[in-house]
């Protein structure tokens, strides 16, 4: 049932407004690759991604686009079906679109692309996962925005592999993923999980890379959550307007994905 209403989705999106064939433009030798993805821009300019992904919590929304604004930095937001399709939501994507920040897709229906083990076994068709990325295109359409949504995106668990790369480019799509060394990441995890990492942690490890890595923080696509939900009161949202005072203060640029992987000109 799911997956016939997705190819529903998918069948008017390729309609209505074909999907291009050529994936974003970008600069391949001054960015970083992973399984086929990009996960940093150009270390030689001082320039950040912050990228946010959303499902279902967004209560930073409102801390994280003020904080935004105050700083006059612009950001990218991937954002699930199941987020665009909540109504409670749809203020925060008129918001982003208005303010210039850079909006894509992180897959309709959260799916796990392939397994966790090493082989990273692709775990869906071609079939079904062009469906669900183009029935996540679809949702916008209905919003009017002020903008169109990017081809660049992030897929859902940050997971993938080279395959599903492939397919990504056949849609005109670029995958992207976040910079590894810092836990921003980690900023979902809850109280009781196993794994849970607090916000002093995450901090802390931003500063820690940002003092240590010979090219500090530059080209750095660094990952955050537009929400985490109950299973966490210790908030990262609450101190991202410390964390842009910090990263402004040493003299970085805050631009969107499409910006930092723009080859020059």
């Amino acid at each position: 049932m799911i997956l016939s209403g997705l190819l529903l989705l998918a069948g008017g999106c390729r309609g209505s407004r074909p999907a291009p064939t050529t994936p974003p433009p970008v600069d391949p030798a001054r960015c970083e690759w992973e399984n086929g993805g990009i996960i940093r821009g150009d270390k030689t300019g001082r320039t950040i991604a912050l990228a946010f992904t959303a499902h279902e919590f967004a209560e930073g929304g409102d801390t994280v686009l003020s904080e935004l604004k105050k700083h006059r930095a612009r950001a990218s937001f991937f954002l699930t079906g199941h987020f665009i399709a909540n109504p409670n939501f749809h203020p925060w994507l008129k918001r982003m679109a208005r303010d210039g920040h850079y909006f894509s897709v992180h897959s309709d229906q959260h799916l796990l692309l392939c397994s966790w083990d090493r082989e990273r076994r692709t775990l869906v068709s071609r079939d079904e996962f062009r469906a669900d990325i183009e029935a996540n295109f679809t949702r916008y359409e209905a919003l009017k925005l002020k903008a169109s949504p990017g081809r660049f995106f992030i897929p859902a668990y940050e997971h993938y592999n080279r395959q599903i790369t492939t397919w990504a480019q056949e849609l005109g799509c670029m995958i992207i993923n976040y910079t590894p060394g810092t836990r921003s990441n980690a900023d979902y995890t809850g109280e009781a999980d196993k794994n849970f990492v607090s916000t002093q942690t995450i901090f802390d490890s931003i500063i820690k890379r940002e003092q240590t890595d010979p090219h500090g923080l530059n080209g750095f696509i660094l990952l955050l959550h537009l929400g985490s939900g109950p299973g966490r009161a210790d908030k990262f949202h609450f101190r991202f307007g410390e964390l842009l005072d910090y990263l402004t203060g040493k003299g970085y640029e805050l631009v969107r994905v499409d910006e930092l992987l723009a080859p020059p000109k």
